[in-house]
């Protein structure tokens, strides 16, 4: 300590008497919580003092009337000291709790007049022998200045804070102009955004999917309880309006989906259903066609080129799989082949009787997906969705009827009800169904000749007992083309190009001799070739 501040101490601890220094009015001091907090009270009673860096107290020498010299503030001081004392207690928050005033201590045979307080506060630290308190510290201005910087710093960065959420908001909001609701969370506003996704195939879909419908199948049932014949639904498909005209509208289907049908119903992609009378059906070409009311038909689909179609393309199937309850289903792949044959059993007999020619996909088709539209990029029907490979280890093998085999036919089918088609007049079998030992002791058939369409029975007065042909005949060659079973025979019979009327070359074996004769062709029956 100087000695400025042991004169002082000295002085402290005289007894004074007359006339007392003149009282100042008590300060506080506040120091800051965290940001955002309560002000708190300081205490100096409660801080340790070899914390607290002690500063000499500005005061000025006097002398009591009894001659006594004593330290005390000059009148100058007090006032500065009051004065800023009072401005820190209205800067303040009113609630707070005044810091404690500085204590008088007792000293020998009197009373030592207060120390003066400062902006600091007065503390109330005894020293030896009953001394006064310490000079209070002089940093509470500095805290309550530090104190509002960082609370200014703390208020800009907020701030900032806000405006770059509100500038990233109005960001957002540009950049999505098709929002269509918002919702606040704490975390800011939330926005649900509509995007319009337009591809070549929903454009596709706009012009075709409501063209497809599904077709029910109700069969004569017995009731159980009742013994009542019933009308109860046996299976369903799904078809294409491909015609409205007339206040009537024109379905196209599978055969097989409308085979045996007592009643048959359509049901539109809107829910409606109409009743649908069956115009005509081609077992060979698994098509028929459906007559309703046009009162519900919103669309009719339009045929493309099959034969222009190449492999690779994008190929849309769309129809009913399992049923109305998945109605309208659109599954898309490619095509996996065109011009395919495909042998098929049209009478049910567990034979293959028939080889359909075909375009294949692997988009899906499921039980319930025939009768429906196989769809190009373009919207337009390229087949007539028909069957599939559904053995375990096969996926994805679909086949469909193209779309330039099924005009002519349901064009046939809707002007006459049934397809007019060339005939021989024979029923067949395959030689390769056949023994060898049969083929060589029967037929003589010469070495290397293990194949054609064997005559099993000529029908009276057809196309074929008018060219001479007869029973065990061996057919190897029609119109220039090879003949190596019965299908490939229709196959050339039922020929888009070849008409009821026109003359066709045959070659067959007979006795072991190759024979030529020329058939007028005449029209099919349903059993006879």
């Amino acid at each position: 300590m100087d000695e400025k501040n042991k004169d002082l101490e000295t002085q402290a601890k005289e007894p004074t008497s007359g006339a007392s220094p003149e009282k100042l009015p008590e300060s506080q001091s506040y120091t800051r919580s965290e940001p955002n907090g309560d002000a708190a009270v300081h205490n100096p009673e409660t801080a340790s003092t070899k914390d607290i860096p002690v500063e000499a107290v500005h005061s000025a020498e006097g002398v009591t009337p009894e001659g006594e010299p004593f330290a005390t503030a000059t009148k100058e001081e007090a006032e500065a000291s009051s004065t800023h004392a009072f401005f820190d207690e209205a800067a303040s928050e009113p609630a707070r709790e005044p810091a404690r005033p500085a204590t008088q201590a007792s000293g020998n045979n009197g009373t030592v007049p207060p120390v003066p307080p400062t902006r600091a506060g007065g503390g109330n630290l005894s020293g030896n022998n009953g001394g006064g308190g310490e000079p209070p510290k002089k940093d509470g201005k500095k805290k309550t200045i530090w104190g509002a910087f960082l609370a200014g710093i703390l208020g800009v960065l907020i701030g900032a804070l806000i405006v770059l959420g509100f500038s990233w908001g109005a960001l957002h909001d540009d950049n999505n102009n098709d929002a269509t609701s918002t919702t606040t969370s704490n975390t800011g506003t939330t926005k649900k955004v509509t995007v319009e996704n337009t591809t070549g195939t929903t454009q596709a879909l706009e012009k075709v999917q409501d063209a497809v419908v599904s077709v029910l199948n109700y069969q004569a049932g017995t009731s159980i309880s009742t013994g009542d014949t019933t009308e109860d639904e046996a299976s369903s498909g799904s078809g294409v309006v491909y015609k409205k005209n007339n206040g009537k509208a024109y379905v196209v289907t599978n055969n097989h989906v409308v085979e045996g049908a007592n009643k048959l119903e359509v049901t539109f992609s809107s829910g409606k259903k109409a009743e649908a009378k069956l115009v005509g059906t081609d077992k060979w070409n698994d098509l028929a066609v459906l007559e309703i009311s046009d009162k519900y038909v919103t669309k009719v689909a339009e045929f493309g080129n099959s034969d222009a179609v190449k492999v690779g393309e994008i190929a849309i199937a769309i129809g009913s799989p399992l049923g109305t309850e998945f109605a309208g289903s659109v599954t898309q792949g490619i095509v996996s082949g065109v011009n395919r044959t495909v042998p098929v059993d049209t009478n049910g007999d567990g034979t293959e009787d028939w080889e359909a020619e075909v375009i294949q996909t692997d988009a899906a088709i499921n039980p319930g997906n025939s009768g429906g539209a196989l769809v190009n990029i373009e919207g337009q029907v390229i087949g007539i969705n028909s069957m599939k490979i559904s053995t375990e280890n096969v996926e994805g093998i679909g086949f469909a009827i193209p779309s330039n085999t099924v005009v002519p036919i349901i064009d046939q089918l809707e002007k006459n009800g049934e397809v007019e088609r060339p005939s021989l007049g024979v029923t067949l079998r395959d030689v390769d169904t056949i023994p060898e030992v049969q083929q060589q002791q029967v037929l003589k058939l010469p070495s290397g000749v293990d194949y054609g369409a064997m005559v099993q029975q000529v029908v009276a007065g057809s196309a074929a007992d008018k060219a001479g042909l007869k029973e065990y005949d061996v057919i190897v060659e029609m119109n220039g083309k090879k003949v190596t079973n019965s299908m490939t025979l229709r196959q050339i019979l039922y020929a888009n190009d070849v008409k009821i009327g026109d003359k066709m070359e045959v070659k067959y074996y007979r006795e072991g001799k190759k024979e030529t004769t020329t058939v007028t062709l005449t029209a099919a029956s349903s059993t006879n070739q």
